[in-house]
Order: structure tokens, then sequence, then C-alpha cells
């Protein structure tokens, strides 16, 4: 067993566009400090990891203090790990932001970062609802649509150090022009906000989140239309990647995970009918759910590696 493998307790962050989430954990599971705070926009995001990396290790004992050797962090948007840095993010407000030992020089050891998508898969692939399968999809579905991709036993990372922009793939020829310029992508019509979007203009009721528009089923008929619409354009979407790699499991995490049956048994039976020259694969749900980023940075923080 490596020195990386037998690292704990360890230091793990999730930033979100709404929140950043840390904890200091044991690979027993117990947690020895854990908190959350919002997460402000720009440059200042960095500010605020750091200020909650020194609240949580004033809150611990130093015999577990003096344990601590890693930590690593779950950023959204662009990231290349090779330079520790932060290249973009929309959703937060931030481009080209040199990590590099920021933290590790406040902190006293090195603190790694990647893409929050990637360790969330991972974390699903290799111990939550993707384990045991060398070919997983895993599918984070929200305010927006990624994730990763196991292809014979290997976490696919891509010319961009990440795959799964599952999210940007066009489905729809006369639809919504997306974020990244493109007309019609899964992401216009799956994600939560298209979901809630989606059911306002066609009702003229307002509606906060795609949660609620599932929560109006089976008695809103309005609301079976749009649900429907969503999971054709994720089945239409995933169509080609499944055509491509033959996916034994297509794990559904993300926000929208927790609408449950409804998600996960109407993907399965449209890819049922689409999928033709390759086996079609189980649908099933994630395991950890909003904490599945910082499971991922806590096994990263601890082994030092995807592996």
């Amino acid at each position: 067993m490596t020195e990386a493998r037998e690292l704990d307790p360890v230091l793990a962050m999730d930033v979100g566009g709404t929140t950043i989430k840390a904890e200091i954990s044991e690979s027993s599971g117990r947690v020895a400090a854990a908190a959350t705070v919002p997460t402000p926009r720009g440059e200042r995001a960095f500010d605020a990891m750091a200020a909650l990396g020194d609240r949580l290790l004033a809150e611990i004992s130093s015999e577990t203090r003096a344990g601590l050797r890693r930590g690593a962090i779950a950023l959204p948007g662009i990231v290349d790990a090779a330079r520790s840095l932060a290249v973009f993010s929309s959703n937060i407000g931030w481009r080209d932001v040199l990590v590099g030992n920021r933290f590790e020089d406040r902190w006293g050891f090195p603190v790694l970062i990647e893409h929050d998508v990637t360790l969330a898969g991972w974390a699903e692939w290799r111990l939550g609802a993707g384990c045991g399968a060398d070919d997983v999809l895993v599918v984070n579905l929200g305010t927006g649509i990624s994730g990763a991709l196991v292809v014979g036993g290997r976490l696919v990372r891509g010319g961009a150090g990440q795959a799964g922009e599952y999210g940007h793939i066009p489905v729809r020829r006369d639809g919504r022009r997306c974020s990244c310029g493109n007309i019609g992508c899964v992401e216009t019509v799956a994600s939560g906000p298209a979901v809630a979007r989606a059911y306002r203009e066609r009702t003229g009721r307002e509606i906060d989140s795609a949660e609620a528009v599932f929560a109006a089923l089976p008695g809103d008929a309005d609301a079976r239309s749009v649900i429907d619409d969503a999971i054709d354009a994720l089945a239409d979407g995933l169509l080609g990647v499944v055509h491509a790699v033959c996916p034994q499991r297509i794990v559904i995490g993300g926000g929208l995970a927790g609408a449950g049956p409804v998600l996960i048994e109407g993907l399965r039976a449209r890819l049922d009918r689409l999928v033709r020259v390759a086996p079609v694969p189980q649908v099933v749900t994630g395991a950890f759910g909003a904490r599945a980023g910082l499971v991922g940075a806590a096994r990263y923080a601890r082994l030092g590696v995807l592996e």
C-alpha cells in the first residue's frame, strides 16, 4: 500500500454555484468537522474557500490536525488540474485563476484541485451506484447537465482534461439557443431551469423549480408533457454515447435525481425503444446525491490520483 493510500484524515471541499461545502473526514467515515457557506461571485470565492478551511482546521483536535496531510477541492467549470488553474466558471464568474500553492502555503499540506463533476462521477463509479461496472456513464442533472465517462475500467479524461459534457449535445434543431452558443442542446430541454421554464410557458403558472414540476405528477397533464419532453431530449442526447461506448450502466445524479422512478424508469423505457445495435444499459440513481462531489474530493485527497 502506497503512502497516498494511507493518508487519513483529509480535507475535502466542493464548490458550487450557490454554496461551498467542506469537511474533514477519516476513511472510516467519521467526520471531524463540516460546514457550508454561500459562494461569493468571482475570485472572492477563493477567499471564502480559504476562510472555510481555516474554520474547519480550528475546530478539530490537535491530534487530528497533526495527521492531516492532504486536501482536495472540487471546482466547477473548466479546470486545468495539471497547472493548478481554475480556467473558467460562468456560474461563479472567474477566469484563469492560478490556485498554485495558495492553500498549501496557508494550511501546511498539499491541496489538489479537480473538476467537480469528474470527482462526483468518479466517486459514484468507484464507491457508489456504478461500482462493479467497467463501462459507466454518470450523468448529473441539475442547473446544467454533465457527468463522467468510464470506458474499459478507466476514467476518460479527454483532451480538455474532462469528458462528459452531455448537456451540450444538440438534439433539437428548432430549439432554444444554449448558453454555449449552439441551438437545441440537451441542457435547453432537460436541465432543471429548462423544465421549470417550459412548464411556466406552457401553463402561464409560476413555478420555481423542476422538482415542483415532478411533484405535480401524475395528476397534471402539462407537467407530464414537459417531463416527457425532457426525458426524450436526454435519451436522444445519450443515444450516441451509448452506441459509441456500450456502457453497462447509466448513473443519474445531481439535484433532479431525486425525481426517482419517474425519471429513471422513463429514461430506461426510452432507451429501450431507441437503442438498436448495443445492449440497453441499466439506469440507476446515484448513491451519494448532493454529497458526491465531497465524497470524490475526499477520496482524491486520500489517494492522490484518480484511479
